[in-house]
């Protein structure tokens, strides 16, 4: 090794130690250990201090291969023609120089190109014989690969055999076996449900699905396969004159391509196709780290041919990292509308696609304890378009001595209130829900909704302004609200300020189990409402209930009976409710229809009614001692049916549900 300086050797051997031992993670355990993008920093500062030391090169250099060497379990398969990687391009100007090279390399004014994009799974090179696949392997090290014939026999979209007469003797397809989102996404939670180990992502699990060496394995996992390029040909007339044109060859032998290809004649015509691709990447049902462009003549790229370890002819361009490395600054929880409290990570700023990041979510706390973040970690950390960033994974190895498992707090850093979860949620809350500033808007409108106190004017805008110029801390403040603090609000007249104090005087005469659907405590629906105001006849007493009192109102279980347990335990909401009776609050007896009584009969409404509105039906039955549920199902009584009913209709049938019309409706209600 030639003179350097100390510092530049060092890091030069670092960098060739570092990255093999990421790469092998990567090729050979499919277990990557960061994100892309760092080991493509990684890569280039590599191929910098290359460039500045060339003596340095060794045949065992890095940047002479590619990927890694096959695993010894499986049997090893020499590439007649080596698949070779393609040099990467991360910006415009890498991109004109591209498109200059070809252009001087060809003595052309333009070169037309064929775009295509860049899949993140599994290189694989196909073995057709006289039409029949005889051969899969995987790409190795370019040179020679590992023997996944068997597995890739389950794929279902590779043909075992090609369709068409004029068939080559010999045609290796190459191409990327990858899983598609959703695929994924079903799979993860199958194996979760399962309690089986998850993917990190669905790169991750096409490689290590594809390299089982049980093809029973492979068989049960949704992989896919899309072919893009060439290997060995024989004979060699059968190659058509452009690439595009051998992916149109390729569709009608029975192979998958992927659409999404165009052929440009320019570098203009590549950039639209990069920003085209970029725009819709993250709507696309499988993931892309960037596209690719290839010189469309196959004569051509012949002329152009080959740098060491990579064609003249083509490139990569990628796409701004959607995975980056940082370190984890601290750990904060938020509370949602709803008093949902989410953990979330403070992270060391880091460009994610394209964006400065600072926060990540962590969900919820058994996703914290599942990925096992804690304070000083390095942490994965993923960006999607506009979804919230998230912490993938932990990079472990890089683990501090000193960190500590997170715990969730006990108490709301907003209210103080306490912090409960209940059995059958994932989502730890705040139950501070009638006096949590961060639940303030959500509460007000959930209280002023037409089912709860119907408090006709008092919509979004409205409530946003009086929480945030602090006019309404809770629902019991809104009973206080003067003329002059409504007139004021942005776009409220006089007229509607006074018709609001109006609305807001008339809600006061209500009834029990609309206040107590109006108090939003979780579990607490409409027809739950009605039953707790039936059982317990006044608000007192429901706040003084016990869980043993509450499991024996009707279609109350444990899990319901905790929740209202939980709220009424809370101080600040006992308050609140208190202010709200002392406000003028009266509760009006619920109507029945003289001389109808259908207690104990459950009906359910479905489709358009002639005359009335279904909200309208269902007061009337309640009326009539009825309760009016959501779902059909056998303890259903009558099935009410409309114009346009759907699937209930059908469920109603199906269980053989008597089913009725208005006019039945009403002359039950009448008799």
């Amino acid at each position: 090794m030639s003179k350097g300086g100390s510092s530049e050797v060092d890091r030069y051997r670092f960098l060739q130690t570092e990255l093999a031992r990421l790469e092998h993670a990567y090729y050979v355990l499919d277990q990557p250990l960061v994100p892309d993008a760092e080991y493509d920093r990684l890569y280039r500062e590599l191929l910098d201090l290359e460039a500045k030391h060339p003596d340095w090169i060794t045949p065992d250099s890095l940047s002479q291969r590619v990927g890694g060497a096959p695993l010894k379990v499986f049997d090893e398969v020499w590439h007649t023609v080596p698949m070779l990687s393609l040099n990467n391009a991360f910006d415009e100007a890498e991109l004109i120089a591209f498109d200059r090279r070809c252009r001087e390399g060809l003595g052309l004014e333009k070169v037309e190109y064929a775009c295509e994009l860049k899949f993140d799974g599994l290189a694989i090179s196909l073995r057709y014989e006289a039409g029949v696949l005889v051969r899969a392997a995987t790409r190795g090290d370019g040179t020679s690969g590992e023997d996944v014939t068997a597995n890739v026999r389950t794929i279902r979209s590779i043909p075992l055999r090609l369709a068409g007469k004029q068939l080559p003797e010999v045609l290796e397809v190459r191409g990327e076996v990858f899983m598609h989102r959703d695929d994924f996404e079903r799979m993860n939670k199958s194996a979760a449900a399962k309690g089986e180990k998850e993917f990190a992502n669905p790169r991750n699990a096409a490689a290590g699905s594809l390299r089982q060496l049980d093809s029973k394995i492979t068989a049960k996992r949704p992989l896919s396969f899309y072919a893009y390029g060439l290997g060995a040909l024989e004979p060699s007339n059968w190659l058509p004159e452009s690439h595009g044109q051998l992916l149109d060859h390729y569709c009608e032998l029975g192979l998958p391509v992927c659409h999404e290809r165009k052929v440009v004649s320019s570098v203009e015509g590549l950039w639209e196709f990069y920003q085209a691709m970029g725009a819709k990447r993250n709507q696309l049902p499988y993931e892309i780290d960037g596209v690719v462009y290839k010189v469309n003549s196959f004569k051509l790229q012949n002329v152009l041919g080959f740098v060491s370890r990579a064609p003249r002819f083509a490139i990569a361009h990628k796409y701004p990292a959607q995975e980056e490395i940082t370190t984890v600054l601290g750990i904060d929880v938020q509370v949602g509308r709803t008093g949902a409290i989410t953990p979330v990570a403070r992270l060391s700023p880091v460009v994610v696609g394209g964006v400065t990041v600072t926060n990540a979510t962590l969900h919820n706390e058994d996703e914290v304890r599942r990925k096992d973040v804690r304070v000083g970690d390095t942490v994965v950390v993923r960006r999607a378009g506009d979804v919230i960033p998230e912490v993938v994974s932990v990079v472990l190895d890089r683990r501090p001595s000193n960190t500590k498992p997170f715990e969730i707090p006990s108490r709301c850093p907003i209210c103080d209130s306490h912090i409960e979860r209940l059995a059958d949620e994932a989502v730890a809350r705040c139950s501070g829900g009638l006096f949590c500033a961060a639940q303030r808007k959500q509460a007000l409108l959930h209280f002023a909704h037409r089912r709860a106190m119907d408090i006709d004017g008092l919509g979004d805008k409205i409530v946003d302004q009086l929480v945030d110029l602090n006019l309404v801390r809770t629902p019991a403040d809104l009973y206080r609200l003067g003329f002059s603090a409504l007139a004021n609000l942005d776009r409220m007249g006089e007229k509607s300020a006074d018709n609001l104090i109006q609305a807001i005087a008339q809600s006061k005469s209500t009834s029990l189990p609309r206040f107590i659907f109006g108090l939003g405590i979780r579990h607490v629906g409409e027809s739950t409402a009605k039953d707790l105001a039936k059982y317990f006849g006044n608000m007192h007493a429901l706040m003084d209930a016990q869980t043993d009192d509450l499991l024996r109102v009707n279609d109350v279980g444990p899990v319901v009976a905790d929740s209202i347990i939980s709220f009424m335990s809370e101080t600040h909401n006992r308050e609140v409710i208190e202010q709200l009776l002392a406000s003028g609050i009266e509760f009006q007896a619920e109507e029945r229809i003289a001389g109808v009584d259908l207690s104990g009969k459950t009906f359910v409404l479905t489709g358009t009614l002639p005359t009335m509105s279904r909200d309208q039906a269902k007061a009337l039955l309640e009326a009539a001692g009825a309760k009016v549920a959501g779902s059909v199902s056998q303890k259903t009584s009558y099935v009410v049916a409309g114009a346009d009913a759907g699937s209930k209709l059908d469920k109603a049938n199906e269980l053989g549900v008597p089913v009725i019309d208005e006019e039945a409706l009403m002359k039950m209600l009448s008799s």
